[in-house]
């Protein structure tokens, strides 16, 4: 299992880790002017929260964690993500939701977005679609696979 390092943030923008750590980001584009304000250089050749978080200078995150209009942003995103978690999907609406512990989705790759090169093609982009429907709906599921540090074999 991979650990990436931890990205050191000032306490009153604590939040963007959860939001960059949640994979939304690769589907919902509501946020990205949060993510290019923090270093509009950064985002355009990532377009990844996570790295940004990771490079962005220790300066900036002090001058965004002082900054009331950001962190304002910041809240109204943390709020949207609470509530789409919150807010029940159809599958738990069913009955025998309540027996099932999980689904483990297996797959060679799944395409999340293009800031996540972990899809080479149809398959990839039909296991990101499917993971996206299944938090839609609420479904309990879990993505699993290979991370290959050179290609597929």
């Amino acid at each position: 299992m991979v650990t990436l390092p931890k990205p050191q943030l000032p306490d009153e923008i604590a939040d963007l880790q959860s939001l960059a750590l949640d994979l939304r980001w690769t589907w919902s584009h509501d946020a990205d002017a949060l993510w290019a304000g923090i270093d509009k250089g950064l985002w355009e050749r990532t377009r990844n929260p996570w790295n940004v978080l990771q490079l962005a200078p220790a300066e900036r995150l002090k001058l965004l964690a002082a900054d009331a209009k950001f962190r304002e942003q910041l809240a109204k995103f943390v709020a949207e993500r609470r509530r789409y978690l919150e807010t029940p999907g159809w599958f738990r609406h069913t009955e025998g939701a309540s027996r099932l512990g999980g689904v483990a989705y297996l797959s060679m790759e799944f395409g999340l977005g293009a800031a996540l090169p972990l899809y080479a093609g149809g398959l990839g982009i039909l296991a990101g679609d499917f993971l996206k429907t299944a938090s839609d709906l609420n479904v309990p599921i879990v993505g699993v696979g290979l991370l290959y540090q050179e290609g597929y074999f």
